[in-house]
């Protein structure tokens, strides 16, 4: 029941990556490449702050707040059989001060391969008791008093305390004992806050560049589009429907921003928090690394998944959201015929159907993405669990020190943010790509009236018509006009007149070279058209149309509709000539009265008028009206048949009128039919004829569909 509305394209998404349009929107970054360079490295540097912040939390865990030793069995490290894992691990250990003993720190402990850190422990080499390392600078005689069986001294000054003594100290002088620990967590807190203050400021920078970025790229790209669209033929905008004219400069224009924000540079940066993840685990503890790694496999499926479910889910989203936009863009402009014929009921129902349609994509949508997600953090809590589980072993048994688990625990929670954001971000880029194909096959699209390389102007201009043997047709095998061959000499009226597609208003696209004949040649002032400039021709050729466009803004504006060279005398002028002025003094704010979008506020006639001041205001030597009276009260007719007849005495005129009261003052008459000029005069030598215009006549009101009823009969 309903049609396409030119949208279905919106909707055709599976296509693949096509490295030649990111080629040619890369064309339109390249101005702004230092730009988005700099937005590129504050990412980087992002990343790096988010990267640095459970490694800050590491460092705090195992240096400061749980930082502990461990004693070694020196004398027999020096039995023989140890001596591999004597020279192998004596870099990792540290001596007291006389040289007796050895201690191992928490950190280096990690370092020691699990097998040989097994046999140190069931051999009895390592001791399982805990000691603290306090700073020469601390007096402990104050503390544990002078018994030298309770610590003991490094070779740096500092001692080694028990834990287990250190524990039944009063809580003052553990806070004195570890004031370093608590400078150096201190320090560590102010470090992390200052990058939090760093990376707001970088943020925002960031943010502040690309957006700016993006949208100048927008705009140059919606400029580009637009100036293309304006410089089409006719031709172009009869196969191409309004709304997806301006689909393609709003929405798929966004939807390039869109991925320019949220694709590039977010993709980009979450690639390189996966690669900086992966490093960083590998380097705290690659075995542990390895094992979390057996997930990936898994989650990239799952995403590869996803991303096909998600692609077909908004391939039938943009599809109905096509249907919705090209049915109110036809209901609301025939909102009049609707309510004319009362069929709101109907219509209320047709749109309810395509609604729910719409409802149930968007609900399809929703739950490939209601059953991605939780599975994602399904997997991210298993991963989190399976840590605590094997990593707490591991600390446990102090193969893994806690500060390690607990960054762990952090990079793995990061790990999956951006997998989710890169599994949605692919179906933005398929969107962002479907769009860009559609925005740069309509700036392909060369549907244009060529310039001539050396455009000739006449020496006198002034509007010599003539059609020498001239056909044309919209469409292929399908001719509109015949070998149409007449001449309209300077300062004659001639009028055109014919039933409904006979071809009258194909010879006024043709005269002012909307389309350019498929054979013979129009010619003005001894000049071919289509060597003519266009922007010449346009100036000294003028056409008042039967459908008047009345753009929203100032009465004025719709009168010069921006030609510099126009002041506001000859726009007085022309409205004056064209008896629009007695209409525009009446209203509130005269010429800068501001019009609503397509003059409702203005009658037919007014409007007409008003188009009349438009055409005639560059003061042309062609002036063309095509139906101009059609649809105009007699009053209205009388005062345009008062101005055709003031400005006819110095420019030749061109008229195309059903009504024929209008043309009968015609210096000569041109009657067609079929797309041929059957007949040509003055009014009264084609009455005398008897022929076709002799029995158009005999209409009392020859409308347009009494003409097409004559047409048949003629």
């Amino acid at each position: 029941m309903f049609k396409d509305y030119g949208y279905a394209e919106e909707g055709q998404l599976g296509k693949p990556y096509n490295l030649r349009l990111l080629k040619r929107l890369a064309h339109f970054a390249i101005p702004y490449q230092k730009r988005i360079a700099a937005g590129l490295l504050l990412s980087i540097l992002i990343t790096l702050f988010d990267l640095t912040v459970p490694y800050l939390t590491k460092i705090a865990i195992d240096q400061y707040i749980v930082a502990s030793w461990y004693r070694v069995d020196s004398g027999r490290l020096t039995d023989p059989a140890y001596r591999d894992l004597t020279e192998r691990y004596s870099p990792l250990l540290e001596t007291n001060s006389v040289h007796s003993v050895y201690y191992i720190s928490n950190l280096n402990i990690k370092k020691i391969d699990p097998a040989d850190l097994h046999l140190l422990r069931t051999q009895g080499l390592l001791s399982s008791e805990r000691f603290y390392r306090v700073g020469r600078d601390v007096k402990i005689e104050r503390f544990l008093g002078n018994d030298r069986n309770a610590f003991d001294e490094m070779t740096d000054g500092s001692f080694l305390i028990p834990y287990k003594l250190l524990e039944h100290l009063p809580e003052k002088a553990i806070l004195k004992i570890r004031a370093g620990d608590v400078h150096g967590v201190t320090l560590i807190a102010a470090v992390f806050f200052f990058l939090l203050l760093l990376s707001l400021g970088v943020g925002y920078i960031e943010y502040y560049i690309l957006e700016f970025t993006g949208q100048r790229i927008m705009l140059d790209i919606r400029l580009t589009l637009f100036s293309r669209m304006q410089s089409q033929s006719l031709r172009f905008f009869d196969r191409h429907p309004v709304g997806r004219l301006v689909t393609r400069v709003t929405n798929d224009v966004e939807n390039l921003n869109e991925m320019f924000k949220s694709v590039f540079i977010t993709v980009f940066k979450d690639l390189f928090i996966l690669t900086g993840i992966l490093i960083i685990l590998l380097y705290l503890n690659w075995r542990l690394a390895l094992i979390c790694f057996i997930l990936l496999p898994v989650i990239f499926c799952i995403t590869f998944i996803f991303s096909s479910m998600a692609r077909e889910a908004f391939r039938e989203l943009r599809a109905t959201v096509a249907k919705i936009n090209g049915f109110l863009q036809e209901r609301i402009g025939g909102m009049q015929v609707i309510q004319l014929f009362i069929r709101e009921k109907f219509q209320m129902e047709a749109f309810s159907r395509i609604n729910h349609e719409n409802y149930l994509a968007g609900m399809k949508q929703i739950r490939v993405f209601a059953l991605f997600m939780p599975a994602m953090e399904l997997f991210s809590s298993f991963a989190v669990a399976f840590l605590i589980w094997h990593g707490g072993g591991k600390v446990i048994q102090e193969e893994l020190t806690l500060g390690t688990l607990v960054a762990f625990i952090s990079y793995i929670q990061m790990f999956f943010k951006p997998i989710r954001d890169i599994s949605e971000k692919y179906n933005i880029m398929q969107l962002a790509m479907a769009s860009t194909e559609r925005i740069f096959e309509f700036m392909d699209s060369r549907e244009i009236i060529p310039e001539p390389e050396s455009p000739k102007t006449p020496a006198n201009i002034r509007g010599h018509l003539v059609f020498d043997r001239v056909s044309f047709g919209y469409e292929k095998d399908r001719p509109i006009l015949h070998d149409i061959s007449f001449e309209v000499t300077p300062g004659e009226t001639a009028a055109i007149v014919g039933a409904t597609g006979s071809g009258k208003t194909t010879v006024v696209n043709l005269v002012e070279r909307f389309y350019d004949p498929d054979q013979g040649s129009v010619i003005l002032d001894g000049i071919d058209l289509r060597e003519w400039s266009n922007a010449k021709l346009r100036g000294v050729v003028s056409l008042c149309m039967q459908d008047v466009f009345i753009f929203a803004g100032k009465l004025e504006d719709n009168i010069s509709l921006g030609r510099e060279e126009l002041n506001s005398e000859a726009i007085s002028y022309a409205a004056e000539t064209a008896n629009a002025r007695p209409f525009i003094e009446r209203l509130k704010h005269g010429f800068a009265q501001e019009l609503d979008e397509g003059g409702a506020s203005l009658s037919a006639g007014e409007r007409q008028l008003l188009s009349f001041a438009r055409a005639l205001a560059n003061d042309p030597r062609l002036l063309i009206l095509d139906e101009a009276t059609s649809s105009v009260d007699p009053e209205t007719e009388r005062l345009i048949q008062k101005a055709i007849s003031q400005m006819a005495k110095k420019r030749t005129t061109l008229i195309v009128a059903h009504r024929l009261s209008t043309i009968r003052k015609a210096d000569r008459i041109l009657v067609m039919h079929h797309g041929r000029i059957r007949e040509q005069g003055t009014h009264k030598e084609l009455m005398d004829l008897g022929g076709i215009y002799f029995r158009l006549n005999r209409t009392k009101s020859p409308g347009s569909r009494d003409l097409l009823i004559q047409n048949r009969s003629l």
